[in-house]
């Protein structure tokens, strides 16, 4: 005869039991056409990337649908997070390096001479590693330091910060705090907050960049529970080294290796199709935990 508190211990057991990576993969599955967000998404055509004599990323073709989550996985030291830098032109900045190949927002390669920077950096947002809000600002300030910076002006930016903070997942837990410094939050707020900073200026693309290595579980499900509704309006490109919230939060997932040269593109695929079938065995040996 089994005890309510036996059975109680299975129930649980049996809920926290972790899927596999293909069955995580599948429930996303539905939303790889996209979903009619503006913009035509960003492509970028033979990227490669040096840092001084070093080749760093070789011919990388990727085409990133609008209203989609794209995760790039790989080892450590194969390009990814370099490759996004190239993308909003961040890579140029590093004394030494350089880069060839085009990168595509709307047809019109961001790399063109006389392009704006700062406006490419207005379209195409980016989410670090570890979270940086601004020390000196409050939480309004640091979600509104976008547009002082890019000289923008908002008809009601007090609309404007409750809309990022909403759509970040953050206005219920600093609505009565927003004179209150950025620093004083916790490390998943101050992502969070770093994120609704990122969107007070209307991107189409958001980079992100390992945004949940440095958070706790209970952060990383908010930070998720985030990019899966603001894929909804964006294209969001995510590099993370953890392959079951790559499996959780997006659409296509892109694997990069370097094979001991520079990091290429190995295989793009839906996210089901990458952690279920690959068409690689590299692919394969690698999300089936072989290596890396």
């Amino acid at each position: 005869m089994t005890t309510s508190h036996e059975s109680e211990k299975a129930t649980m057991e049996t809920a926290v039991k972790p899927s596999s990576l293909a069955q995580v993969a599948s429930s996303q599955a539905a939303k790889v056409q996209g979903n009619g967000a503006d913009g035509t998404g960003l492509e970028t055509r033979g990227i490669h990337a040096w840092f001084g004599k070093h080749h760093a990323l070789a011919d990388i073709n990727l085409n990133f649908a609008a209203g989609t989550v794209t995760a790039l996985i790989g080892p450590s030291g194969c390009g990814k997070s370099t490759f996004i830098r190239t993308i909003n032109r961040m890579h140029e900045f590093i004394p030494g390096a350089a880069m060839a190949g085009e990168v595509l927002l709307d047809g019109k390669d961001v790399y063109a001479p006389g392009t704006d920077v700062t406006k490419i950096r207005l379209k195409i947002g980016m989410v670090f590693q570890k979270p940086n809000p601004f020390p000196s600002m409050t939480i309004g300030e640091n979600v509104l330091s976008g547009l002082k910076l890019a000289q923008l002006k908002v008809d009601n930016q007090d609309e404007l910060l409750e809309s990022c903070l909403r759509r970040a997942g953050l206005w219920d837990e600093v609505k009565d705090r927003l004179n209150e410094y950025g620093g004083a939050l916790s490390g998943g707020q101050q992502q969070r907050l770093c994120i609704a900073r990122s969107l007070a200026v209307n991107p189409q693309v958001l980079l992100m960049d390992e945004p949940c290595s440095a958070l706790d579980p209970g952060s990383t499900l908010r930070i998720e529970q985030t990019i899966r509704e603001l894929s909804e309006s964006i294209s969001i490109v995510i590099v993370t080294h953890n392959m079951q919230q790559a499996a959780r939060v997006s659409d296509y997932t892109g694997f990069f290796l370097s094979d001991g040269g520079p990091g290429r593109l190995v295989e793009l695929g839906t996210t089901s199709e990458i952690f279920s079938n690959p068409k690689e065995k590299r692919t394969e040996d690698y999300v089936s935990g072989r290596f890396g």
